[in-house]
């Protein structure tokens, strides 16, 4: 079919549903939801024969609805309408949550009912719960609405009928008065809620050192205790805050009037106010961890899931000596095993953003990316692996490739193309790594398409080398298992000598400090050349600046216009 997006903005939802449903034989094409008379041009233009909203933050116009069936992903059970669902959810503490399909009428979420998915509810950040319960719900509800309606045969649900044997119903937005956190009288329970509901957008307004803060990325603390809401200690980016009953770490924040009014680390928005704060050493029991190593059966496996999958200068260098740490030890494999949401984004854009210089910054956190690329690289004793059970984007898809494998989890998102951000060329070694695992012309493929890729395809594409169907916690113990079976293979010790044979014969014909030297030039032009494309598409990007159109690589629909224009 034709299937057109109207989307507010090309998130990690409708990224992973663009992917599935081009796997399918789809033709799928994407308008970002700017105005009414944009929406309507979209669709003349495309002709859909269905249209599907997967992040919509306004109503769709009457003109599409009435004559277009325009399903609409609510991240909802059956019966529940409102803007917040999800932020509810968490505030109420509910067990089991759900995503509908609907369609589209002349009331907010209060269309036929295509389909429904339940899943559980984890404790953890509303962009966490988004990113993996809700997307995998998302897509086996689109799916299952998409064949519905293909079939042609299908009677939706009405409202009525849902809401006599379902609890739901409208829900307001939730305000901030309605996450706001009582500090004298809030449990450490209560205080995560109400930061998770908030999370990544748009925060809990609170106070601290006398400056108004949005509060992100808040985890328990199960040892310090202090005097409610007062910090306690420092670790890392993370300030730690007692509560009546316990404390809670928060990693990050955002001034709400302020010179950086984007999220930093906390500790980097305060670093006078907290220097004087006890500095916790992060371990299982105590304290904000970032990265942290552990070994099964002659594997070792280095997590470090950061916020957002953002790589900042210091993280890459903190990260580089846990990777030496590693290669010291006496094992034979390593894995990298990222985080749940994200592998890895790539450079630290908030961090580049806020820096005194941009520029200066910008080649700083990028050479060291590439110092953790070039070490990933060079490991001559053990075998590396990339475990890939997040999101990757950027820089972040070439890190990975630079493991001798890389194994990522069914329903990944990759986005490997920098050029998004104003053209920028990228480096990670991407000239050396690309053509080598997946030849000249699908490496040109790769970074000029700009269009998300999902494991199949990539693996297709040898940006990766094997899909693991297992979600969530399923995934990392398939992971530890794999890794300690392909170490006791009787070909390992064979495989390690032809690696290290391989990486020097490429030594020879190219240094990998030549490509680095070569891709640096172009990043060199990219952070202080007078084309200042990266510098506005790092602060579009930052600042969250509205898209004024769909970009072309997107927008199919658009092409036939711009042709006819052209000649």
């Amino acid at each position: 079919m034709r299937i057109l997006f109207l989307t507010h903005a090309f998130n990690s939802l409708s990224q992973r549903l663009h992917v599935e449903l081009r796997a399918m034989g789809h033709e799928v094409s994407v308008e970002f939801d700017i105005n009414d008379a944009v929406a309507l041009e979209a669709v003349g233009l495309h002709r859909p024969d269905l249209i599907i909203a997967p992040f919509l933050k306004r109503a769709i116009p009457e003109s599409i609805w009435r004559n277009h069936v325009c399903l609409v992903v609510h991240p909802g059970i059956r019966g529940d309408r409102g803007p917040s669902s999800l932020d509810w959810a968490i505030l109420k503490d509910e067990r089991h949550w759900g995503v509908t399909v609907l369609q589209a009428n002349g009331e907010m979420d209060a269309g036929d009912i295509w389909a429904s998915v339940k899943f559980e509810m984890r404790e953890t950040a509303k962009g966490s719960l988004y990113r993996n319960e809700v997307t995998e719900a998302a897509v086996e509800a689109v799916m299952l609405a998409v064949e519905r309606f293909q079939a042609g045969d299908y009677q939706p649900q009405t409202l009525e009928q849902v809401c006599t044997t379902q609890r739901g119903g409208w829900q307001p937005l939730v305000r901030q008065t309605d996450r706001a956190i009582d500090w004298q009288r809030d449990t450490t329970a209560e205080v995560l809620r109400k930061i998770r509901s908030g999370d990544g957008v748009p925060g809990v307004l609170d106070e601290l050192f006398k400056r108004q803060f949005y509060l992100y990325d808040a985890w328990p603390e199960t040892t310090l205790r202090g005097k409610p809401g007062e910090p306690i200690a420092r670790c890392g980016p993370a300030i730690c805050r007692a509560s009546v009953d316990g404390a809670v770490w928060i990693g990050h924040l955002r001034e709400r009037e302020g010179e950086h009014p984007f999220k930093l680390p906390a500790t980097h928005l305060l670093a006078q106010k907290v220097a004087d704060l006890p500095e916790i050493e992060a371990d299982a029991d105590s304290g904000y961890r970032e990265i942290w190593y552990e070994e099964v059966e002659g594997v070792g496996l280095l997590h470090f899931p950061f916020y957002n999958g953002a790589m900042g200068t210091a993280q890459c260098e903190a990260l580089l000596a846990a990777l030496r740490d590693a290669k010291r030890r006496d094992t034979r494999a390593i894995v990298l095993m990222g985080g749940p949401d994200y592998w890895s984004n790539g450079m630290h854009l908030n961090m580049i953003e806020a820096a005194s210089s941009a520029a200066d910054e910008s080649w700083r956190n990028i050479n060291a990316i590439d110092d953790l690329a070039r070490e990933i690289i060079q490991t001559e004793n053990h075998l590396t692996v990339a475990a890939l059970q997040g999101n990757a984007g950027a820089g972040g898809v070439f890190l990975a490739r630079a493991a001798d494998e890389v194994w990522a989890r069914r329903g990944v998102i990759l986005n490997p193309h920098y050029k998004d951000m104003g053209n920028l060329f990228g480096s990670e070694y991407w000239t050396y790594l690309l053509p080598r695992y997946s030849g000249d012309e699908s490496a040109t493929q790769i970074v000029e398409s700009r269009l998300p890729i999902g494991a199949d395809e990539a693996k297709a594409l040898n940006l990766i080398d094997k899909v693991i169907d297992e979600p969530d916690a399923g995934f990392v113990s398939a992971v530890r298992q794999l890794a300690t079976s392909m170490i006791r293979t009787p070909a390992f010790t064979e495989r390690l000598l032809y690696k290290n044979a391989r990486r020097q014969a490429d030594e020879a014909i190219k240094p990998l400090a030549r490509y680095r030297e070569e891709e640096l030039e172009q990043m060199k032009r990219n952070f202080y050349g007078f084309d200042p494309s990266y510098h506005v598409a790092r602060y579009n990007f930052v600042y969250k600046v509205p898209k004024s159109r769909t970009p072309l690589t997107l927008a199919n629909h658009r092409w036939t216009k711009v042709v006819r224009r052209v000649s």
